[in-house]
């Protein structure tokens, strides 16, 4: 199926099957480095053309984003987790998926010189763009490492606040990215995530979609089974906090290509699109 600039291939049942992780993360590096070379939202990007806009309706305040560059916002996001996390000068945060670095630069912001924003991305191009952002903008305490998000490139417990916006429902082992999360983190600290979730249980055909999985659909978790993952890896006082419907997986008007793609296959009066719900997931090491 060719819709905008991409081309999606819907899958056929005994593919999936044999579909192992790796297909998984290849499939979704492959669309996610599209987006950075070209300049334009996908996944649980944008319905609007306009990301500042789309960035304020998430809360972010326009002052702060007149602070980071343009080409950061890919409108990648489904919440606020700078914002959630309250962050404060000195403090070392991780943002899990950092892409062209959205959170990463306003986090940059709010630690302040004497702290740091570190972004890890899978995709070498999002590494690129979001390097190159940092370059031409002179912030000098940001930092963009390639790498995995079940197995993060850094050190135990040397970060004191973990973010991510619109990612970890990517991963087809979201047990391991909370364990790698858990080992990264110093003693008392915390996460504020911002992820798509479901109310209920999606039926296999969308759920099997790649284009719904590259587009934050069938790869989320149920909330509840969400919570206990996370409280599974070792943290403790966990809240997932239902926030509000998704803003693009199944809305017929999205101009999102990817949402474009999941309306098509799965039909726009699709019972599970009033399921996919934005959350917020706070905790503490």
């Amino acid at each position: 199926m060719l819709l905008g600039r991409y081309h999606f291939k819907f899958l056929a049942m005994d593919e999936i099957k044999t579909m192992d992780s790796n297909a998984v993360k290849q499939n979704v590096r492959t669309a996610y480095g599209k987006i950075a070379q070209q300049q334009t939202g996908c996944g649980c990007g944008t319905p609007t053309t306009d990301t500042t806009e789309f960035a304020v309706a998430l809360g972010y305040a326009e002052a702060e984003l007149n602070t980071i560059p343009a080409e950061a916002n890919l409108g990648l996001s489904c919440g606020n987790p700078t914002d959630l996390a309250q962050l404060k000068p000195g403090e070392i945060v991780l943002d899990l998926g950092s892409g062209g670095g959205f959170d990463c630069f306003i986090a940059a912001t709010k630690v302040g010189a004497t702290g740091k924003a570190i972004g890890v991305d899978m995709t070498p191009e999002m590494i690129a763009k979001a390097t190159e952002n940092a370059q031409k903008s002179n912030v000098q305490n940001v930092e963009f490492r390639l790498g995995e998000i079940e197995n993060l490139p850094l050190a135990d417990e040397t970060v004191d606040v973990v973010i991510s916006n619109c990612v970890i429902n990517l991963s087809p082992d979201k047990p391991k990215v909370f364990q790698e999360i858990y080992r990264v983190l110093k003693p008392n600290g915390r996460i504020a995530i911002s992820d798509t979730a479901l109310k209920q249980q999606l039926s296999e055909s969308v759920r099997q979609d790649i284009a719904a999985y590259v587009g934050c659909v069938a790869g989320a978790l149920l909330v509840d089974e969400y919570q206990k993952i996370v409280e599974t890896a070792g943290f403790q006082n966990v809240k997932v906090t239902v926030k509000q419907a998704s803003s693009c997986c199944g809305d017929a008007e999205t101009k999102d290509p990817i949402g474009q793609a999941i309306v098509a296959a799965s039909g726009v009066d699709a019972a599970w699109q009033n399921d996919v719900v934005s959350v917020y997931v706070e905790g503490f090491k």
